[in-house]
């Protein structure tokens, strides 16, 4: 059954196409599986608490109206809502840019934003008390302020990707009964423009755990007040499942929560801020985080009045899919234990974490703790502060044609993981690429821009799991090593040309390429190197290794495995590489066209013909040190790497991401957004 909701219906209609219900909160009241909620145009101002799910078989699906041409009509689910009623802010120094309101605390219910801090395990910032309500001028959101002076009298901050628009500042004081808010425009009158401010947490997420098989399709989900999501809390969003299995959130816009944009992770029974909450001298936030995973799988069900147990049945399983996310502070995608087995893949996800008035350890586009047998493939991520971040767990996971640039610290980094973890056929563009801080990784078929960043971590002890499923093998430590890198060109930055990798003229007094290598635990330690696998030079090659079967010596590295990777502009190979081709100029170039708009060009320069490699296989990878298990698909199938980044097939394998057919002076496009519809890519030759 179709239900029709529509600005111009009532909630006391029954529904229908002719006779609407008014708002999505309705229709949801009487979805039930298999039941599509069909919504008009329109803006709807409210948060959307599905009361229940579907079925793997017969989920709810709520969607926007379609068009006769194929495309949404135009549908805002906002967390926002608008306010009018500004003055003239009376005090010294006014000249037509302050102004001022009060509102009534009874707009914004049991949650307060303009109340409530942002905060929690792994947030950095312990002396500014930021709010996660926000001021939007025109959709744009403005810059807190911690003082009225500094609304008045407002200073550029350096850090921000928009020093003019960090000038446009709010600041706020809450009574028993009213909340007044200060906004500098920028000499822009309120009257003539909308004004919004933040008032509720979520846009569309249920309120309780277990809400299953919902697809979420066509929507602009906006604005929302969500908090600081650490993997050790409640990891909230503006949209998300809520601990559940089965969603689809596909073909949306969603933009500006103060935090994170789709949520996947944890609920709030297995811990919330414990370390941070917790005595002086109380355990510390890696221990805590080992006892949420321990937690999480020892969940009894709603049958006991908990949620359900962190296993296949209950949890994951989402599919995130040609969505556009950004303007995001902490994370496009976030998410700890609740992404497994899950599929994140053709979004367009920029702009995360460009205001930077605040910073954590969970700021990426896409940052997952435990992404057991994840699919991350086909997205183009780029102008974030991390583009991927892969925290603890990273088993089974793959990591396929995505487009990583314009990122201030890495495109990717993958932390205290064992594996196995493949990383194939993606585009690395940014200054640095990746920093390693985990065993068990296959890089294979990627073209790499940018510089490798490697340590061991001797003092964490994370899980590693029986393979495909979620129960805890063992823990260890991280070695370093058990590494392959197989069949990659790594372009150096030997030609001036490069001077401005990020394709984004347009920001590039902010995004310059600078080293921030944030992230890294005080007692892990890396030393640059040129862009190539040289950083792996003090690593053993499988034949240096003792061969005594008794494991590593303290402190012994794990070898590592290079071969069949190309070198060109000053990139350098591992010392122990056999047969690397190093050349002087690279036989392909990837250009990006529009930086904002995530539009990549890749040009075929050189010769004819790149060097004939041996083909990457699962039998090739061979198996991990600490699972001791194989590189397959999720479902345990042998890899096909028989694909290029555009899906062309590869006949003969070469190093790259790039199919070897193609002649000197071929280009390939690539778009991630084309006919107007969020977030699907577009490839054409």
């Amino acid at each position: 059954m179709n239900l029709h909701v529509a600005k111009s219906g009532s909630d006391d209609a029954p529904g229908t196409a002719e006779e609407p219900l008014c708002t999505i909160g309705a229709a949801a009241a009487l979805a039930r599986p298999g039941d599509t909620v069909v919504v008009h145009e329109g803006v709807y101002r409210e948060w959307v608490n599905p009361p229940r799910g579907g079925t793997a078989d017969a989920p709810i699906t709520y969607r926007a109206a379609e068009r006769a041409d194929g495309g949404f009509e135009p549908v805002t689910i906002s967390g926002a809502e608008a306010i009018t009623g500004w003055r003239p802010h009376p005090g010294p120094g006014h000249d037509g840019r302050v102004w001022v309101v009060t509102v009534p605390n009874t707009l914004f219910g049991a949650c307060h934003p303009y109340v409530e801090r942002i905060g929690g395990d792994w947030f950095f910032d312990e002396t500014s008390t930021w709010h996660t309500g926000e001021v939007y001028l025109d959709g744009k959101s403005l810059y807190e302020s911690q003082t009225l002076g500094g609304v008045v009298r407002p200073e550029v901050m350096a850090d921000s990707s928009d020093p003019a628009g960090s000038l446009l500042t709010w600041y706020c004081e809450v009574g028993d009964d009213l909340t007044t808010i200060w906004a500098n425009f920028g000499g822009a009158d309120p009257a003539a423009h909308q004004i919004e401010i933040n008032v509720r947490k979520h846009v569309f997420w249920p309120a309780v755990t277990g809400v299953g098989h919902i697809t979420v399709r066509g929507f602009t989900l906006t604005k929302a007040a969500t908090q600081w999501a650490p993997p050790t809390a409640l990891q909230e969003g503006l949209i998300g499942p809520h601990w559940s299995k089965g969603w689809v959130i596909e073909d949306n816009t969603i933009t500006d929560s103060k935090n994170v944009g789709i949520a996947l992770g944890k609920e709030i029974s297995t811990g919330q801020n414990e370390w941070t909450t917790g005595a002086k001298g109380a355990k510390g936030g890696t221990q805590r985080e080992r006892e949420v995973i321990q937690r999480a799988l020892a969940l009894r069900g709603p049958d006991a009045g908990e949620p359900h147990p962190w296993t296949r049945e209950h949890v994951g399983s989402h599919t995130v899919r040609r969505n556009t996310i950004q303007d995001c502070e902490q994370a496009g995608i976030a998410g700890h234990l609740g992404a497994v087995f899950s599929t994140i893949s053709d979004n367009h996800i920029r702009r995360i974490h460009v205001k930077r008035q605040w910073h954590g350890a969970e700021v990426a586009g896409i940052k997952l703790h435990a992404a057991i047998d994840t699919v991350i493939s086909g997205n183009t991520i780029h102008h974030t502060h991390r583009a991927l971040w892969l925290d603890w767990q990273a088993q089974g996971t793959l990591v396929r044609r995505n487009v990583f640039y314009a990122s201030t610290a890495e495109d990717l980094m993958v932390e205290v993981c064992h594996g196995p973890y493949l990383v194939d056929s993606n585009l690395f563009l940014s200054s640095w690429a990746v920093k390693d801080m985990s065993t068990g990784g296959a890089y294979v078929q990627n073209y790499i821009a940018g510089r490798i960043a490697n340590c061991v971590d001797h003092h964490r002890y994370t899980p590693y799991h029986l393979p495909h499923g979620t129960a805890v093998h063992g823990v260890a430590n991280i070695l370093g090593g058990d590494n392959r890198f197989l069949n990659n060109v790594f372009v150096g930055d030997a030609d001036a040309g490069r001077t401005d990798p990020h394709g984004a003229p347009e920001l590039a007094s902010f995004w310059t390429g600078a080293v921030d290598m944030d992230g890294v635990p005080g007692q892990a330690a890396f030393v640059p190197t040129p862009v190539g696998t040289s950083q792996y030079d003090s690593y053993p090659m499988p034949e240096e290794y003792p061969g005594d079967g008794g494991g590593p010596t303290d402190g012994q590295r794990l070898p590592v495995h290079i071969e069949g990777n190309l070198y060109a502009e000053g990139a350098e190979p591992f010392r122990g590489e056999r047969g690397a081709v190093v050349v002087g100029t690279a036989p392909v170039r990837v250009e990006v066209l529009d930086g904002m708009a995530g539009t990549v060009r890749i040009d075929v320069t050189g010769p004819e013909g790149f060097p004939a490699v041996a083909p990457v296989t699962t039998a090739r990878l061979g198996t991990s040190y600490q699972a001791e298990m194989a590189w397959t698909n999720p479902d345990g199938t042998e890899l096909d790497l028989g694909a290029d980044i555009i899906g062309n097939p590869r006949d003969v394998a070469v190093p790259g991401p790039f199919a070897p057919s193609p002649a000197p002076g071929h280009s390939v496009r690539m778009d991630p957004a084309p006919d107007g519809r969020p977030g699907r890519r577009n490839r054409r030759t």
